[in-house]
């Protein structure tokens, strides 16, 4: 175990601000292999999987339902 490296990367951490702090816990502590939600939304629209909604017939019109 490398104790000095350790005692100065404690060193180091303690001497970030907050700002700088909140971006080391998110670097550290993100899952970044998983896909984001706006990444997941992007291959949604544009991956085609939803295409088959495009041949659905029009079942419902303005006046259906209620009016908000």
């Amino acid at each position: 175990m490398n104790i000095k490296l350790v005692e100065s990367l404690i060193q180091a951490i303690l001497s970030l601000s907050d700002e700088e702090r909140s971006l080391l816990e998110e670097k550290l502590f993100f899952d970044s292999s998983e896909a984001s939600t706006h990444d997941q939304m992007l291959l949604a629209q544009t991956g085609g999987v939803f295409q088959f909604l495009n041949d659905e017939p029009d079942i419902y019109s303005l006046k259906d339902g209620e009016l908000i």
